[in-house]
């Protein structure tokens, strides 16, 4: 069925279902909940928590009361529950997407139900609220007019090495969510593929009186986090700094790192010379040079 431009079936009756609502909750105290937000898990007719425990202290710290079903809509469960989460929209329900801190979707549940909903004609909105992602990067003190987001890298040792590995060339500022128990092997990885010297900004328990934010490189980030590392930690690196210049010798150093990483030669060649500016035929001659003289 053909959908026009706001995405909803042409001739579905909208009226008749209900409405998704994406709500963002305090990264920090529940004193920063927003009277929006109040006024939404009041008025839900199901909201779907990441943990419903967490919710039911942000409601009682609050002082909201609701009617809402509360169901659990975590990692683990989100693809069993999105068809009953459907239904309920279907049915006319207002379903209310609630994860422990943060926007929903944003490296938490809400995507798939965000993009089932869209397929059926529901509508979808949101409750602005805090972002671990907007917080770090202002506080970060890095450049912020560009930047890319990385959210959890692969937890394998291989995968994330590898992913690293073709982050190594990006400019912009790039932003990684970790859990405490390998935040130091990341920040060994991204010190090894990035460089030692790299800056970036480690943020965690933004916006609590507690919260720490510390400015160093990735190697000296990496000494202390094998010491103090504890919560979910947001990380601001700086891109790679513009080079004068940057030239064959340059890119061939780029190759051989992502290469060694587990690339295949071709594609990463392709990338890194339209990155540095290189031509590609002559990147990918001394590509070849090279490995054949290892």
């Amino acid at each position: 069925m053909k959908t026009g431009p706001s995405g909803y079936r042409r001739g579905v009756d909208t009226s008749a279902v209900g409405r998704l609502v994406l709500a963002g909750t305090p990264i920090g105290a529940a004193s920063q909940a927003s009277p929006e937000l109040c006024r939404t898990l009041a008025d839900a007719d199901v909201i779907a928590a990441e943990d419903t425990r967490l919710l039911r202290t942000l409601l009682a710290r609050t002082q909201t009361q609701t009617q809402a079903r509360i169901v659990s809509y975590f990692e683990g469960n989100e693809a069993e529950r999105t068809p009953g989460l459907l239904e309920d929209l279907l049915a006319g329900a207002t379903v209310v997407v609630a994860t422990d801190a943060g926007m929903p979707s944003v490296s938490d549940p809400g995507f798939r139900l965000v993009g089932a909903a869209i397929q059926a004609s529901v509508p979808v909105t949101s409750v602005p609220g805090p972002s671990a992602v907007t917080t770090a990067l202002a506080v970060s003190g890095l450049p912020c007019d560009r930047f890319c987001f990385e959210g959890f890298l692969p937890r394998g040792s291989g995968p994330r090495k590898r992913r690293l590995a073709e982050l190594a060339a990006e400019p912009r500022t790039m932003v990684f969510f970790e859990a405490p128990h390998r935040l130091a092997e990341f920040l060994a990885d991204a010190a090894a593929a990035l460089g030692p010297e790299r800056r970036a900004v480690l943020c965690r328990e933004l916006t609590k009186p507690w919260e720490d934010i510390i400015r160093a490189s990735l190697e000296e980030l990496t000494r202390w986090a094998e010491r103090h590392a504890r919560g979910e930690t947001t990380i601001v690196v700086a891109g790679r700094p513009e080079r004068a210049g940057e030239g064959l010798a340059d890119a061939l150093e780029i190759v051989a790192e992502r290469i060694g990483a587990g690339e295949p030669l071709s594609s990463v060649v392709s990338e890194v010379a339209a990155l540095t500016g290189v031509r590609r035929k002559e990147l990918y001659r001394a590509a070849l040079a090279a490995r054949d003289a290892r």
